[in-house]
């Protein structure tokens, strides 16, 4: 397999390391164009595939090529990119709000697959949701399947439509938690504690929360009864919630998220 990855930012490098330590492509099989001088240059130093400044007709040897520039910068990179592709290529786009029927007309190619990563993908523990032009066959979706599991889970939807919940669950996710986290670690600040200690109970409580959740049977209502005994501190703290109505305020934010994903990607 051939892979060439446009553009050398965060997740095009995260897909990049993934694909050659599982030994999906082999490095001079793999190549990455990015056209900003001074990361490419950082990119030589790493080693791990070739390089090019910009597309041209070399292209065509590679069996996918991962879209991984920045939405805004797609309409420009397509106009030179849709010379160069040849039947039976596959586009695999992780660019955000840039939908399937668009990205085919602006190449002028059939075989596309949309996937909406998320940054937990750089460690390996990301989740990716993607989708497939409808004539796609079973062997793509196999294929891509394959691939964006090199950096942790993927699931297919069969409804484009989803990404954009997509995207506001799992694509924005990380960083609803890092703002939990930061108003945690803040309270603990003023409660008296020293931002360090306030930040070790913090990170450390979140993972041990998140490994009783991945691996328990229970319900989430029955793990919060758990620890929420009776006229506690903790039914002290969640009846502030209730009171507050934050859960109804982290469905709204959610789906404020969703309007400017469908806004972003012209289904609105």
């Amino acid at each position: 397999m051939k892979i060439a990855i446009l553009g050398g930012g965060n997740m095009g490098m995260t897909y990049a390391k993934a694909f050659v330590s599982r030994k999906i492509v082999l490095k001079e099989d793999l190549l990455i164009v990015e056209k900003h001088d001074e990361k490419r240059e950082q990119l030589k130093m790493e080693g791990i595939a070739s390089l090019s400044a910009d597309i041209d007709e070399s292209i065509q040897k590679y069996d996918i090529v991962i879209v991984a520039v920045k939405p805004q910068d797609f309409r420009i990179l397509s106009e030179k990119l849709k010379n160069y592709l040849v039947e039976g290529q596959m586009i695999l786009s992780i660019m955000a709000g840039i939908q399937i029927s668009q990205i085919q007309d602006l190449l002028s190619h059939k075989n596309v697959v949309r996937a909406m990563p998320n940054t937990p993908a750089q460690l390996g523990f990301g989740i990716t949701a993607f989708t497939v032009a409808k004539d796609a066959s079973f062997e793509n979706i196999s294929v891509v399947d394959m691939l964006l599991e090199t950096t942790g889970k993927a699931i297919f939807m069969k409804d484009e439509s989803m990404l954009d919940a997509v995207t506001a669950l799992s694509g924005s996710g990380p960083a609803y938690f890092y703002y939990i986290v930061q108003h945690m670690i803040e309270a603990g600040k003023q409660m008296g504690m020293d931002e360090n200690v306030a930040g070790m109970l913090v990170k450390e409580t979140m993972m041990g929360a998140f490994q009783i959740l991945n691996h328990s049977k229970l319900t989430i209502d029955e793990l919060i009864a758990m620890v929420a005994s009776k006229g506690g501190t903790t039914e002290a703290a969640l009846n502030t919630f209730k009171k507050r109505e934050v859960g109804e305020h982290i469905i709204e934010a959610l789906k404020s998220a969703e309007k400017r994903a469908k806004e972003l990607s012209g289904g609105a």
